[in-house]
Order: C-alpha cells, then sequence, then structure tokens
C-alpha cells in the first residue's frame, strides 16, 4: 500500500471520522472527504483534506466522490438515540451505508473499512464483557439507533459474501477525546457532568476509548485487517459511577453518590421526549438510552490488539483531552 494513494472518507466532519482524516492526512494519505455543503468545518482546519460535497443518500454524489479512490473508510453515521422522526436514522445509516458499498464496488476499490459500532453485539444480562462472536438479532435491538446498525452491518456482510466486496468492519465501543463537535451521546454527558448537572447515576457501565485510538484502529485495520472480519475498537470498561467521578476529578468538583432506580426516570425521559417533538432537540434523557442502561456495555478487545497490533491509553487520558477540547472550543466555562 502507497500511502500517496486516494482514500475517501466519509463523516469527516463528525467526531470519529475527524479523528480517521487527520491520522490518515498525518500518515501521507492523499484525503478526500466526503460531507455535506452544512457540515462543520471549523476544526478540520490545518488538515490537508480535499472536500467532495455531497449526501451519502446521493447516489450520484457518492458516485463522483469515489472517482480515482483507491481506499475507502465508512466513518459517517447517524448517531442520534431519539429522532422527531425515528426512521430518518434508519435511513441514513442503511441507505446510506449501502449507496457506500455499492458504489465502492462499482469503481473497483481495493478495500474499505466500514465503521459499525459495538451496537451491533449482544450484550450479557450479567455484565461479562463480550467479543466479536455474538452477533446482536435485530429483533433483540434496543432502539432505532442500534436496530439500524444491526440492519447496516448485515448488509455488508451480505455484500462480503455473495459479492466480494473488499471490505474489513470495525466496531468501536464508546469514543471520548477532543473534536467531539456536535456534540456524540457520551459528549454531552462529559459537558453536563464537567458543569455539575449530572447529581446522580444509574447503574450501568461503558467501554470507554480515546479517538485517536480508535482512528489508528482504522488505520492498522486498513493494513492487517482481514476481509469479512469485525474488530472491537475498545479501551477500558469502566462503570458509569466511575467515569462520573473521574470527570468530577479532572474538574476539581464531587463526585455524585447517589445511585437512582431507573423506574422513577421512565416518566421523566418520556416527558421530555414529548417536548422534543415539538422543540425538536434531542432530549438528554431518553426512554431508549434508559433502557440501554440496565446492560453493562463491557467488551473484549483481545482480537484487535492480536490482528491488528494497537492497544488503547487509560481511559482517563480520554476524559481529559475531552474536556480540555470542550473548555477551548466554549462549551465549558473555566
Amino acid at each position: 500500500m502507497s500511502n500517496s494513494d486516494k482514500v475517501l472518507v466519509t463523516g469527516a466532519s463528525g467526531f470519529v471520522g475527524s479523528a480517521v482524516a487527520r491520522k490518515l492526512a498525518t500518515a501521507g494519505y492523499s484525503v478526500r472527504a466526503l460531507v455535506r455543503s452544512t457540515s462543520p468545518r471549523a476544526h478540520l482546519a490545518g488538515v490537508p483534506l480535499e472536500f467532495a460535497e455531497g449526501d451519502l443518500l446521493d447516489a450520484a454524489s457518492v458516485a463522483r466522490a469515489m472517482k480515482d479512490v483507491r481506499y475507502v473508510f465508512h466513518v459517517a453515521a447517524d448517531y442520534r438515540l431519539w429522532a422527531k422522526d425515528p426512521n430518518e436514522i434508519l435511513r441514513n445509516n442503511l441507505f446510506g451505508t449501502q449507496n457506500i458499498m455499492e458504489k465502492a464496488k462499482e469503481a473497483g476499490v481495493e478495500r474499505i473499512v466500514y465503521t459499525s459500532s459495538v451496537a451491533t453485539l449482544a450484550l450479557t444480562k450479567g455484565g461479562d464483557p463480550v467479543d466479536e462472536t455474538v452477533p446482536l438479532l435485530e429483533q433483540n435491538a434496543i432502539g432505532t439507533y442500534k436496530r439500524s446498525k444491526v440492519i447496516a452491518e448485515r448488509l455488508v456482510e451480505k455484500m462480503i459474501a455473495e459479492q466480494g466486496l473488499p471490505a474489513v468492519i470495525v466496531n468501536p465501543s464508546t469514543p471520548i477525546g477532543p473534536s467531539d463537535v456536535k456534540p456524540t451521546p457520551t459528549g454531552r454527558i462529559i459537558v453536563e457532568a464537567a458543569r455539575g448537572r449530572i447529581p446522580a447515576f444509574v447503574d450501568t457501565g461503558l467501554n470507554l476509548v480515546h479517538v485517536d485510538d480508535v482512528a489508528d484502529g482504522h488505520l492498522a485495520a486498513l493494513k492487517k485487517g482481514k476481509t469479512g472480519e469485525r474488530y472491537i475498537l475498545g479501551g477500558e470498561n469502566v462503570s458509569f459511577a466511575d467515569m462520573l467521578g473521574e470527570i468530577a476529578r479532572i474538574v476539581g468538583r464531587k463526585a455524585p453518590r447517589i445511585k437512582l432506580p431507573r423506574g422513577p426516570l421512565m416518566p421523566l425521559a418520556f416527558g421530555a421526549e414529548q417536548i422534543a417533538k415539538f422543540t425538536g432537540k434531542e432530549p438528554f434523557v431518553t426512554m431508549d438510552g434508559l433502557r440501554m442502561s440496565r446492560y453493562r456495555m463491557f467488551f473484549r478487545t483481545e482480537k484487535a490488539e492480536r490482528e491488528l497490533g494497537i492497544k488503547a491509553r487509560p481511559f482517563a487520558q480520554g476524559l481529559e483531552d475531552a474536556i480540555r477540547w470542550f473548555r477551548d472550543a466554549g462549551y465549558l466555562t473555566r
């Protein structure tokens, strides 16, 4: 593989996509970023990128972006746990992925790294960490986001098996770190916790990984990943209480100590979603989010460490980098 080869990155204006584009450019690749005309780009200032304006749902613009491209990183995703029209999430994640894969195949792209999610993996009720061998069934997916990612991943797997699509699948866990512009649902938690606005917690857990380690995993998948295989790009398994405690330590606040049952929060989430239907703003607490929190979202990363040669840094560093960036970008007052 030559670093001068043209690489197309979708979602380069997003959180993970911007990290992937930055890593590729630093490594010397010629990077084309497929972005909407309205997508934010300030956080990409200084990164040598060629912008191709288009939309994942517009097959013609996707085909134009594929011209002279050797490798594709399909990182773009609609990562929302709530939407006024839930079918919008499904359309973006399924048909956007279908367009990218079909046009990449038609263009003769040599290698595709498809960014899926650990949302496509089945969790255990006991909270034991799971690996890549336990795919989630569509009917068991909680919420539209998870369902959309399961359906999209199965589409990619089918195209690999039946059409010889040259794709590798990566499944990031919960990325944290700088340039979370939107921010993501996890980024919103970090901002609100840093502001001291999360005084209590539910008993759940996440696998937290620095976004730059996720980006490194994408590049390693391009070079070392096996076609048709999936790789969890994760970090440390952390309880939600410990995550909030670490954020409190970083910003110099007292850690929340009140553990709440989920039951009484359901009416609160329902009310927040009803209000959101009128405001159009994604609510902070959602019913799907509470349903997901019944499970500890813990994962095993040995396969990626062994086959891709990657190792994540401690989760605390990701939180520190995230909070520093949120402060510098004006999301937090100093």
